[in-house]
């Protein structure tokens, strides 16, 4: 074996993880939402190795957003329990999987094409407040209805509060997540089945009505989470090398296509990020930095930011402990 690499040796910009605090993450929620209690949303990290140490947890059952991350999760014997939180209209690829598969539906479309793909289980999506996909909720019993009548099994619902899982105000978001959840319920009670999946890392532990959460950010966190009243740690940076100094800022290589930026700007510490162009970000460091200095650059979305990259570094201290693929990228 050759010696370990060190952090200052990786080419920039370069995804990092910290392990110490992604297993603290990963603990803390396991110890909140035991077993299928949690279903983690793989759209967060798009990497299963990762899943692998969700799975190692206890959950065997995992939320997709993409065809390719069921793909992906099958091919790596992770295919349990697999739902595509997302409507599509093409799901024959799915039939192919080695996998127990159930997919998202909220019309006649998008039955159809779990039915005409050979498909066997569905959810009925319902719109509980966040302007996307799913159907209104007086409308779930009748999608049911006609799904049993395509040979489809019906395992319950799921809604999604979107609207609410980022609100800093604790009360606010508990209020809006059980406005939510009762229009959820309320749909739950003509669809039927076993199933009422929602929520997310920000309305974890405020969501007792779904039997099963979706969350998926807790695990690597990004800065917008970490704003609320959350007991997960800031796990994910991207490491970038000073590139340019002047007399008032800095400039390094880390821009908008190393980071998800829909969100907000990400942070540097000891700094106040002025802006980010396509492959550099011009902060204002609290002291003077020399060119070749390396930075963390602390995202404000971690789910974009991991899907630019090609793979992510694991790292305890300044030592590289393991290297992992984001292998589940693409659609």
């Amino acid at each position: 074996m050759g010696r370990p690499v060190r952090l200052d040796e990786l080419q920039t910009p370069a995804l990092l993880v910290e392990a110490e605090r992604l297993d603290a993450n990963l603990r803390t929620m396991s110890d909140a939402l035991p077993g299928t209690r949690l279903r983690p949303h793989v759209k967060a990290h798009k990497c299963t190795a990762l899943a692998r140490r969700q799975a190692q947890r206890g959950h065997a059952g995992f939320t997709c957003a993409t065809i390719r991350e069921m793909e992906g999760l099958a091919a790596a014997g992770l295919g349990e329990d697999l739902l595509l939180a997302n409507e599509v209209v093409d799901a024959r690829r799915l039939s192919a999987l080695d996998a127990r598969v159930t997919v998202a539906v909220d019309s006649a479309e998008t039955i159809a094409a779990a039915a005409d793909a050979g498909l066997h289980e569905v959810l009925i999506d319902v719109n509980v407040g966040l302007p996307r996909c799913g159907c209104a909720p007086d409308r779930a019993g009748a999608l049911a209805d006609l799904a049993r009548s395509r040979g489809l099994g019906v395992r319950g619902v799921m809604g999604y509060e979107g609207h609410a899982v980022g609100i800093a105000d604790r009360g606010e978001r508990e209020r809006l997540t059980a406005e939510s959840m009762e229009k959820l319920l309320a749909a739950h009670v003509d669809v039927g089945g076993e199933v009422v999946s929602a929520g997310g890392t920000g309305t974890y532990d405020c969501n007792a009505a779904a039997t099963e959460i979706q969350a998926g950010s807790y695990a690597l966190m990004d800065t917008t989470y970490a704003a609320l009243d959350l007991p997960f740690e800031l796990a994910l940076s991207v490491l970038a090398t000073v590139v340019s100094v002047a007399d008032d800022y800095a400039v390094a290589d880390c821009g908008l296509k190393a980071l998800g930026m829909d969100h907000g700007k990400p942070a540097i510490e000891d700094a106040e990020v002025w802006f980010c162009s396509d492959e550099h970000v011009t902060f204002a460091p609290a002291r003077r930095l020399h060119v070749g200095e390396r930075v963390r650059v602390w995202p404000s979305h971690v789910d974009p930011t991991v899907a630019y990259h090609a793979c992510v570094h694991l790292v305890s201290g300044d030592r590289l402990v393991e290297t992992w693929p984001v292998d589940l990228r693409g659609w």
